[in-house]
């Protein structure tokens, strides 16, 4: 199998808190990789272990077959990121914060009117960021990941505060990435529904562990496996069902544990 990140017993500690602990990821190269998990999980604390923004307190990682930290520099170069709420200067328009991180990465003054046309916000591309929505923003939060069309993109809630019409279409934007120009996507939610719609590959984080990792067809076999129906306009539902049932019982034990 061809991976493009694997992560080994990662780790990250605050003091007496276990955000991420021992996880192991494997991440297919082209693939969507939906990251679950409930508030709190740890899916942006793993993210950001991956992008050198916080320091793993144990464990390893490999992205392209670079090392963190020795490779840290060539890793970066690979990847675009939007990890929670972007933040932007807000006296300055859209396009102008973009063509700020564009030189920054050295890329041409091309990749601003692609990455604005990719997100749908060629048209709002001169109005000032403090005048935009919040949907506006997340777009743009994701049109700074798409510069230069990196060929790994790591995305933290990116739908966040999107209407259900900018949803469909950063979804759609989204799933069409890996065949545009052959790109490896690690998106986290906390909704199974909206992963399960673009995503080949998925991790459930509960607690800072790793509660399944596999495919989607991977966990439709559990879900036929817990005797659920196999009725197809169902099975939405069902996967919901399945992911929850994972996360209480997590949760459950836990609290057994927790009780001795």
């Amino acid at each position: 199998m061809d991976y493009i990140i694997t992560t080994e017993q990662l780790t990250k500690k605050y003091k007496n808190f276990i955000s991420v602990n021992n996880v192991t990821l494997h991440i297919r190269k082209g693939s969507i990789y939906g990251f679950l998990g409930p508030n709190g999980a740890g899916k942006s604390t793993t993210m950001k272990m991956l992008l050198g923004l916080t320091v793993p307190t144990k464990g390893s990682f490999t992205i392209d077959g670079r090392h963190f930290p020795e490779d840290r520099l060539a890793i970066l170069k690979e990847i675009g990121s939007f990890i929670e709420s972007p933040s932007f200067y807000a006296n300055l328009t859209g396009r102008e914060n973009l063509d700020i991180i564009r030189r920054i990465l050295g890329l041409p003054k091309d990749t601003v009117d692609d990455a604005l046309e990719l997100v749908g916000l060629e048209e709002f591309g001169n109005r000032l960021a403090k005048k935009y929505s919040l949907g506006m923003k997340q777009r743009l939060g994701l049109a700074g990941a798409l510069l230069g069309r990196p060929p790994i993109l790591i995305l933290d809630e990116p739908t966040n505060g999107l209407d259900p019409s900018g949803i469909h279409e950063i979804r759609n934007l989204i799933k069409s990435l890996p065949s545009l120009y052959n790109c490896t996507i690690m998106i986290s939610s906390h909704m199974l529904s909206e992963i399960e719609l673009m995503a080949d590959d998925i991790g459930i984080l509960n607690h800072g562990r790793l509660l399944f990792e596999g495919s989607l067809d991977d966990l439709r076999r559990s879900a036929k496996q817990a005797g659920m129906s196999a009725d197809n306009k169902l099975i939405g539902d069902q996967l919901e069902g399945v992911f929850l049932a994972m996360v209480d019982q997590d949760n459950a034990a836990r609290k057994q544990r927790a009780q001795l």
